[in-house]
């Protein structure tokens, strides 16, 4: 598989490992990272999420988790090879299992959802079977700082039962991002962001397209710090 090339690094792909997608680069451009110094990455991948946030917070220091061993290999790679290196480290780990004494100013994740699917590539990444989002959630609350986020991009359909389970474990729902795919149609993905802190929810609306293959102007800006367009 061919790599993906940004403008201050290079994504290396593999047929094991799930390739870099649009909301991977959403989560990436759109995560809150203002006052965040300590950023684990639930599910690295090929380590896009945490690279592109390296790259608008140069001051912090990031964590990748994958379960897959594959996928562990792959961002250790994509991590060593990025002007970022010295702040990025990876390990091969179950998020459940994850034990330390650090917290984190922002955890982040693009977290399994298809229920079913043929591929064990797919199985693990884009499945509820390894972790479901109540897992995900419980453990997120447990390493988060004092004021960290906990921040993530799902389906549509999931937002209500994420945000009552993250209710339920203390985490209020702060900011919400309703991606759409193109103009005029409904909202496809959520990004949705936590803290322990209730406030006002910002809500705003993201459209990734005007017309079939054709970029919206607010996509364009979002990503033109990270895309190389032809």
């Amino acid at each position: 598989m061919k790599s993906f090339t940004f403008k201050q690094f290079q994504i290396q792909q593999s047929k094991d490992v799930f390739r870099v997608g649009t909301d991977g680069v959403l989560l990436g451009a759109l995560a809150d990272i203002e006052h965040a110094s300590s950023i684990l990455e639930v599910g690295t991948g090929t380590g896009l999420i945490s690279l592109m946030l390296a790259q608008r917070n140069p001051q912090a220091g990031f964590l990748g988790l994958d379960i897959n061993e594959d996928a562990a290999k792959l961002t250790q790679l994509n991590f060593e090879h990025s002007p970022f290196r010295t702040r990025l480290k990876n390990k091969f780990q179950d998020f459940k299992t994850f034990e330390t004494e650090d917290r984190f100013d922002l955890i982040v994740s693009n977290p399994p959802y298809f229920e079913e699917s043929g591929s064990d590539k797919d199985k693990i990444a884009r499945q509820t079977v390894e972790l479901n989002f109540r897992q995900l959630i419980i453990k997120a609350a447990e390493l988060l700082s004092e004021n960290g986020m906990f921040s993530v991009i799902i389906p549509v359909e999931a937002g209500e039962v994420f945000v009552s389970t993250g209710k339920e474990n203390n985490l209020y729902l702060n900011r919400k991002v309703n991606i759409k795919g193109i103009e005029n149609s409904k909202a496809k993905r959520l990004i949705l962001e936590f803290s322990s802190q209730e406030k006002e929810i910002n809500e705003s609306d993201f459209i990734i397209e005007k017309s079939p293959r054709q970029y919206s102007d607010q996509y364009l800006e979002l990503t033109k710090e990270f895309h190389v367009f032809k």
